[in-house]
């Protein structure tokens, strides 16, 4: 085979797959706008933001309090297994507060969010387009982006940063107990230091990544269950491809959000 031909091939294979990706990333942010839209524009429907609420906020506080504990947990025991070689046994409490609050809180509750309501939040919409639910709602004049989009973002815009916040407070009570009971700390004395540690600035870059990354889920769930094919596999792939793109996102958005909030 000439060597050209084959360097072209791919090149052009490349190619082909990089404008794919810009022609999805365009769709998606199309969706998004749309979305949006719709969520300020009536008619309204309370109850399926209600549900949405209950099934995003309500339904995802085990896992997420779960998730929160031994990770808070994990992190005091690498810190102080970590601090011991440098003498540096005492700053388990601050690091503790500022890894769970800045990072690890956010990004595991959105994580979880993505595997937990993004999957779910597909699967549904997938299931009502390959059912024709869709086509039924477009044909009583409801358009399926106000009824079943707008409410589930709405919800996850306004219950994720809760969940964030109930995971920075358990993640770093996991700490503190793990702290106290087993590494022999002071128990007034680590609450005093995290108090102090922490900064409001700490706390609304928290919140704020939990918005963004509620956005992102839902949206994810939303496009991937409208987009996706007839049939089983369709939903297959869509559940798949949903979780894929909401947490690699959600990856992404956590480090630009990270250098607009902490930037030297």
């Amino acid at each position: 085979m000439n060597p050209m031909n084959s360097t072209m091939n791919a090149l052009a294979a490349l190619g082909r797959s990089v404008m794919y990706a810009l022609a999805r990333m365009g769709r998606m942010a199309i969706f998004g706008f749309s979305a949006f839209s719709h969520m300020v524009r009536p008619p309204y429907y309370p109850r399926e933001f209600a549900n949405a609420l209950l099934n995003i906020g309500w339904l995802s506080l085990p896992v997420v309090g779960l998730t929160a504990v031994f990770t808070g947990g994990a992190l005091a025991l690498q810190i102080y297994s970590g601090g011991a070689r440098f003498n540096a046994e005492a700053v388990v409490p601050q690091i503790v507060a500022i890894g769970m609050v800045r990072e690890l809180g956010p990004v595991l509750v959105g994580l979880m969010i993505a595997a937990r309501v993004t999957s779910s939040i597909a699967a549904e919409i997938a299931t009502m387009k390959v059912t024709e639910q869709i086509d039924a709602l477009v044909t009583l004049s409801t358009h399926p982006m106000k009824y079943l989009v707008a409410p589930r973002v709405l919800a996850a815009l306004i219950t994720v940063p809760v969940l964030v916040g109930v995971g920075d407070i358990i993640g770093i009570a996991g700490g503190y107990v793990v702290a106290v009971q087993n590494l022999g700390f002071n128990a007034a004395a680590y609450l005093q230091n995290t108090v102090d540690f922490l900064e409001i600035n700490d706390v609304t870059s928290s919140l704020a990544k939990g918005a963004v990354f509620g956005v992102i889920a839902a949206l994810m769930g939303c496009y991937y269950g409208m987009d996706s094919g007839r049939g089983a596999q369709g939903v297959g792939r869509a559940t798949k491809g949903s979780v894929e793109t909401a947490a690699i996102l959600i990856l992404a958005a956590n480090f630009v959000l990270t250098g607009v909030f902490f930037s030297i």
